[in-house]
């Protein structure tokens, strides 16, 4: 349940900034794993397809970096690094 409403929240931030950006679709997405997250590899990326379809996100090149610091002040969590958009400004 956890990993469901971190992912959930992740895509929230993810739509968030999409909208910002006035994006027409998100072409890419990089995700940061913390090294004692439960969401990491083929899973995450099956999880995020799931949680994206319908949304400005779904179709969207997923990239992650998984970190190997048991340590670090983030490592239960999954981060947004940044978002590649086809913005929709200045198109008709």
């Amino acid at each position: 349940m956890h990993e469901e409403a971190m992912l959930a929240d992740l895509v929230r931030k993810a739509e968030a900034v999409a909208r910002r950006e006035g994006a027409k679709r998100v072409t890419r997405v990089r995700l940061w794993v913390g090294a004692r997250s439960h969401l990491a590899g083929p899973e995450l990326k099956d999880h995020w397809a799931y949680a994206v379809s319908g949304t400005v996100l779904a179709g969207a090149q997923v990239e992650i970096e998984t970190s190997s610091d048991p340590n670090d002040p983030n490592a239960e969590t999954v981060m947004l690094r940044s978002l590649d958009v086809d913005s929709a400004k200045g198109r008709s």
